[in-house]
């Protein structure tokens, strides 16, 4: 295993080997998984998963994102690459999972030794070597079963319920002052069993209940994101947005209701509307042209309903600018951090009362070509030493009521704590 610590730590010089292979339609790339450094970027049976380390780079600072994609750029630039599917995905492909924030936290860009990729009827398995020669292929199969966590339970994070709604009663107030338009502030939820939990566990669950949602797991970051930071595929970029959320009931007569009530709420569409602005105005210097649709849509999904808009453009810079970088120019959106942005990163500083890590920052790949699909890390945890931190965030506005943002945020902490098998 090459393994560059730092941004200016040794390129590896590999040789990267992809080839069709036969695939069950019914067997899930989430069931090919070893404990081996998994990881995964998987949507309604298609995706990446990938295992073992070929090799990583781990930097940290405001120059993060510069920092991996020059490594990429350089690590891809001495690579022998024979790619018999080409297909986006395909080829040496790295993991991704960055920080919110400039400081404190890590990233992490990971180079698997091995991948194994779908998309409709195709399947291809990539092999990355770094001793010079190509690697020997190995059997797909499905790997030993993830054992269930046991005796789960769960504690506050940094803030309990009545801290936290204090906190969001302090944003409301700067806010009505004239500060700024919108802050999203998050909180943590612990989960500790009586072993270590076996990671995936919960995303075989989550691939299974959030099949429309994008499950991933990069370096101990995992969850089932609704939300397409960016995807980047022969020219065309797309970024699905998300900004406004109402609970559902189980009752389908109900929450249709509720979806009308969601789609009319003046509170909802001025939170979104601030997190379209914000996407559409970091994509349109890269993009010749653009389509940002004037109405959001409901999008339902088994816990919650969101307002939804995907921005389309075609992109001009492809040849210079990757996917990753793209990521950059959209980290934070409206929809996870505020408006204006610098003032709401401050505000999330100041009152939130924990360090986020890597939740609700960039997650997912990046191919040779640079092309690539990026989310943001929500609906998220993090695998700590004494077990998993969850996370949930709620976008405050001038009318935001703390016990309903609450209860939005306890609504998000769903599929990752069931998932857990928590009750």
């Amino acid at each position: 295993m090459t393994n560059a610590a730092t941004p200016g730590g040794p390129t590896p010089s590999l040789v990267a080997r992809t080839v069709s292979i036969d695939l069950d339609a019914a067997t899930s790339l989430v069931s090919l998984l070893p404990t081996d450094h998994p990881v995964a970027w998987l949507r309604r049976g298609e995706g990446l998963v990938g295992w073992g380390e070929a090799a990583v780079l781990r930097t940290s600072g405001p120059t993060r994102f510069s920092d991996a994609d020059k490594w990429w750029s350089e690590t891809i630039a001495r690579a022998d690459v024979r790619d018999e599917v080409g297909e986006p995905g395909t080829g040496p492909v790295c993991f991704g999972t960055f920080a919110f924030g400039d400081l404190p936290g890590d990233s992490v860009l990971v180079l698997p030794s091995v991948v194994v990729g779908r998309r409709g009827d195709r399947a291809w398995l990539t092999t990355i070597s770094t001793t010079g020669v190509a690697a020997e292929a190995p059997a797909v199969t499905v790997a030993e079963p993830p054992r269930p966590p046991t005796a789960v339970t769960f504690s506050d994070g940094a803030l309990n319920g009545e801290e936290w709604m204090s906190a969001v009663a302090d944003a409301v107030a700067r806010i009505s002052a004239g500060d700024l338009e919108k802050v999203v502030l998050a909180r943590d939820l612990l989960a500790r069993a009586s072993e270590p939990i076996d990671v995936r566990w919960p995303m075989h669950r989550l691939t299974e209940s959030y099949p429309m949602c994008w499950t991933f797991h990069v370096d101990g970051m995992f969850g089932a994101t609704p939300e397409m930071l960016v995807r980047r595929e022969r020219g065309l970029v797309t970024s699905r947005v998300l900004a406004g959320t109402i609970r559902r009931t189980g009752d389908d007569e109900r929450d249709l209701a509720l979806a009308a009530t969601l789609a009319r709420s003046s509170k909802d569409l001025e939170e979104h509307e601030y997190a379209v602005r914000s996407v559409a105005d970091a994509l349109e210097p890269h993009c010749s042209s653009m389509n940002v649709p004037e109405a959001p849509f409901v999008l339902h999904l088994p816990n919650v309903m969101h307002l939804a808009t995907d921005v389309n453009g075609v992109v001009h810079d492809s040849a210079t600018v990757s996917s990753l970088r793209l990521a950059e120019a959209l980290h934070p959106s409206a929809a996870v951090g505020g408006t204006p942005t610098d003032v709401a990163t401050r505000l999330i500083t100041e009152i939130e009362g924990m360090d986020r890590g890597r939740y609700a920052g960039p997650v997912g790949w990046m191919d040779a070509r640079g092309d690539g699909e990026w989310g943001i890390a929500l609906r998220s945890a993090s695998v700590e030493d004494d077990g998993i931190r969850l996370f949930a965030g709620c976008g405050i506005v001038a009318d935001s009521d703390p016990e309903a943002e609450l209860a939005e945020a306890q609504a998000k902490f769903v599929p990752v704590r069931d998932a857990l098998g928590g009750v």
